[in-house]
């Protein structure tokens, strides 16, 4: 080993003394020097060691890298991406030391372009003085001294707004969601994402998601495609485009503008009983959102739907986070607040959001902090 680690020392093109680091070739000391050191290797039937402890010199990193290992993958139980172990170097193996100039400035750079990439993502992201872009949102707030306005008034309103039958009912959707991703070995991420879901006179249909927080417009996202990483505000993550259907079944048919059927309706698509609770109810309200835009008859029967449900308690006036006023209904139960927003004079369904009312340590939760939370546009 001494006679190695001396051959290695003769052959290193940069020595303590040089006043440059390492951007030239080989001299022919140092050919020979290396040559005889692979030579040797060879004969003897075993690999040259890595050189330890020489990192500053050759500007490559000390000790053994992560291997391409990941800690947490299959403990994360909501949506969400499942990110890699921390303090664990990004480029993989480290491998035995290559001291011919052109493979050792390759690897210095890329060490050294993983490292400038970690830094400026790091003030984009947490910029000094500033929350970062990726930070989850905070809960919704009723606005103080507002009126609680009753379902049964606002279902009123509605079916008032909708004697024209404008806006009409449109198959698709249009929805800003910010959606908790948990672990037991890392903090909970929040990804915020926008889908836009067109159909067309075929039966065909298109589905654009882009990664954008309207709260922080032109800075990074946090996106989960390929693993949890930032991508630019409006970052395409998907865009589909899917062959003609048709079927008759809930969710996919249209959504009848009567409670009553539309309460059948609901629990079809949903495969709920016959008489939902509230929390089975809010569910299937998402996902015919999720799949219609409703128009104004719709809405309206939706709002008589839930006045009828019970269990929504009017909270008063809120702004949602696309900047749109509307009325609060708030059920709580199983640990979440879940707080339903309608448009006060047609009762279209703006926003649902969903907020842990009870810490859990082992996810990195705390009270109050917002699990789920969705905004339908037209």
């Amino acid at each position: 080993m001494a006679d190695e680690l001396e051959l290695l020392r003769n052959a290193n093109p940069v020595p303590a003394d040089a006043p440059r680091f390492g951007d030239g070739p080989l001299d022919q000391r140092a050919e020979r020097h290396l040559a005889d050191l692979l030579d040797g290797g060879r004969r003897e039937g075993r690999r040259s060691a890595p050189l330890p402890g020489r990192g500053r010199r050759t500007g490559l990193p000390r000790g053994r890298a992560a291997d391409g290992e990941r800690r947490g993958q299959g403990g994360r139980r909501t949506r969400g991406p499942v990110r890699g172990s921390r303090g664990k170097a990004p480029w993989g193996r480290s491998a035995p030391l290559a001291l011919g100039n052109r493979p050792a400035r390759a690897a210095w750079g890329l060490a050294a372009a993983l490292v400038v990439t970690v830094v400026t993502l790091a003030l984009v992201l947490t910029g000094p003085g500033t929350p970062p872009a990726v930070a989850a949102p905070r809960p919704l707030v009723v606005q103080a001294g507002s009126t609680p306005v009753p379902l049964k008034v606002l279902a009123g309103r509605a079916r008032a707004a909708a004697a024209d039958g404008s806006p009409r009912l449109r198959k698709g959707t249009h929805v800003q969601s910010w959606s908790l991703g948990m672990s037991e070995d890392a903090p909970p991420i929040t990804l915020p994402e926008e889908r836009v879901v067109r159909w067309r006179a075929d039966g065909s249909h298109t589905e654009l998601v882009v990664a954008t927080d309207p709260r922080h417009p032109g800075r990074p996202v946090l996106s989960d495609g390929g693993g949890a990483r930032p991508v630019p505000d409006g970052h395409v993550i998907s865009r589909r485009t899917y062959p003609p259907s048709w079927s008759d079944a809930p969710p996919e048919s249209p959504p009848p503008h009567d409670a009553a059927r539309l309460r059948a309706y609901l629990s079809e698509a949903a495969y709920l009983r016959a008489a939902p609770t509230t929390p089975e109810l809010l569910d299937a309200v998402e996902l015919l959102l999720d799949h219609w835009t409703l128009g104004a008859r719709e809405s309206a029967a939706l709002a008589a739907l839930l006045a009828d449900t019970g269990g929504l308690r009017p909270a008063g006036q809120v702004t949602d986070r696309l900047g749109r006023r509307g009325q609060a209904y708030v059920y709580e139960g199983r640990g979440l607040r879940r707080m339903l927003v309608l448009d006060p004079v047609t009762g279209a369904v703006l926003g649902l959001e969903s907020v842990f009312v009870r810490a859990e340590p082992a996810y990195g939760v705390k009270a109050g902090d917002v699990m789920a939370y969705s905004a339908w546009m037209r």
